[in-house]
């Protein structure tokens, strides 16, 4: 794991402005990933979203896509579901309500069998 600060001290007021930012955004993604067992979370107009979910479509495997806005809007809605999740870029692919990365790393997960055997539990 990378290395994280400790999170600063904050007001409640503080606290809660920060857990409010874009809410319903992420938990439509929390929704999502909870009712899916693959989940594909990106944004239009994105070549790697498109890539990993070419890459899902050729292995056979069913898939939710939750799209967020595209590179002209909805960034600020992107960058609270990077904040919840802890990757910085999109696709953000989740087998099972695990995170296994974007499209390089899901393509690798196809090839190495990693991401069948999340899905075998």
């Amino acid at each position: 794991m990378r290395p994280n600060l400790n999170p600063p001290p904050v007001t409640d007021a503080a606290r809660q402005k920060m857990e409010g930012l874009h809410a319903d955004v992420v938990d439509a993604v929390r929704q999502a990933i909870a009712a899916h067992d693959v989940v594909v979370v990106g944004m239009a107009w994105n070549q790697p979203v498109r890539l990993a979910r070419r890459s899902l479509e050729q292995a056979g495997i069913e898939y939710h896509y939750h799209e967020i806005g595209n590179y002209l809007g909805m960034w600020r809605e992107r960058l609270a579901v990077k904040l919840w999740s802890g990757w910085p870029t999109f696709p953000q692919v989740f087998v099972k309500g695990t995170l296994i990365g974007g499209e390089a790393l899901t393509r690798q997960a196809l090839e190495d069998g990693s991401l069948s055997a999340l899905l075998k539990g």
